[in-house]
């Protein structure tokens, strides 16, 4: 796994921050082990490089509203960079698409939908998606229930060696 000169501390930082941003420097700086300037210079390197994007609440769904989630395998139609660009632009600038991927196999997009219900996504699916000239095929799954989502990147320190029973399921 690629870390990018990280070091310990600063997948410490990270993997806190991921679980609650909301800490005050004093209280992460205090969890990494560090003082709280350090920690603080650190978590700023980490903004300006990149590896700390964004700030943010991650709302229950249902609580405000959005209770049907739809994943949506889409297909290209006359396959070219110039169709695929454009869905991938109409696709960005939907607020009701809340993930996106390009893929390989049978779709070429994935994306996850997030709307108040059926008569929604119905709305969107007949008033936008299907309006697409560049939109070939649509395939929708109705999500029944949320396993797992927004969770936090698995950081491993880039010093740890495999285990070697992980070693010998990646082979």
């Amino acid at each position: 796994m690629p870390t990018h000169d990280l070091d310990a501390i600063d997948l410490r930082i990270l993997a806190a921050l991921q679980e609650d941003a909301r800490l005050t420097n004093q209280d992460l700086a205090d969890r990494v082990g560090l003082s709280p300037s350090p920690c603080l210079r650190r978590v700023r390197r980490l903004e300006q490089e990149g590896f700390i994007r964004a700030y943010r609440a991650v709302l229950d769904r249902e609580a405000v509203g959005l209770g049907l989630t739809v994943f949506v395998d889409i297909k290209v139609e006359k396959h070219s960079r110039e169709n695929a660009a454009a869905l991938q632009a109409n696709l960005a600038a939907m607020p009701e698409v809340v993930a996106c991927h390009m893929v390989s196999g049978t779709a070429d997009f994935i994306v996850e939908i997030v709307v108040a219900n059926l008569k929604a996504y119905e709305r969107l699916l007949t008033e936008k998606l299907l309006t697409l000239p560049m939109v070939g095929d649509i395939r929708s799954n109705v999500a029944l229930t949320r396993v797992k989502s927004d969770a936090a990147l698995p950081l491993a320190d880039p010093r740890e060696k495999p285990s070697a029973a992980k070693a010998e399921r990646v082979t």
